[in-house]
């Protein structure tokens, strides 16, 4: 793959940087049913007509704009729910260079599969330390929603349920 920060974190759920043509057109032999961005379309090393190409693939697309300097808890519950209606696909999901996705993915894990600590936070610690305004929302957003789906998730770890 050409982006940058790769990392496979489930079976179901793969995250990165920007992805490129060329990797666009290998998400298929990956059997990748849905990509979600949460960069910006005006990113600067954002791919221009994207959410074409990954359509075009016969993949789904979902864009999910994220501000660096701004996350929102309510993107966040956005994305949440969407990783959870998606349960039963495989999910590729990638920013400009997967910092957002990984601090959004470390959430995921803590919140709604109420994973430890040291197991969530991969691929977070692999990708970043996260800067004072992410650590700072992420602290909100720890200190803000509840987990759920703790007894759905052990049921079948690893994995959302609708």
């Amino acid at each position: 793959m050409d982006a940058e920060n790769t990392h496979r974190v489930f079976d179901w759920l793969w995250t990165s940087g920007q992805l490129s043509e060329r990797d666009i057109e290998s998400l298929p032999v990956l059997g990748i049913d849905t990509v979600i961005n949460l960069a910006l379309p005006t990113s600067s090393n954002a791919l221009p007509g994207e959410a074409e190409y990954v359509a075009n693939k016969g993949i789904n697309y979902i864009q999910i704009p994220v501000e660096w300097e701004a996350p929102h808890l309510r993107q966040l519950i956005a994305f949440f729910d969407i990783v959870t209606a998606l349960a039963g696909q495989t999910i590729w999901v990638h920013c400009a260079k997967n910092m957002r996705v990984s601090a959004f993915i470390y959430l995921y894990r803590r919140l709604r599969l109420s994973e430890p600590e040291e197991v969530a936070a991969y691929p977070l610690r692999e990708v970043w330390k996260p800067n004072a305004r992410w650590q700072a929302f992420i602290e909100q957003a720890l200190d803000t929603l509840t987990p759920a789906g703790a007894m759905e998730s052990a049921a079948r770890p690893g994995r959302p349920t609708r």
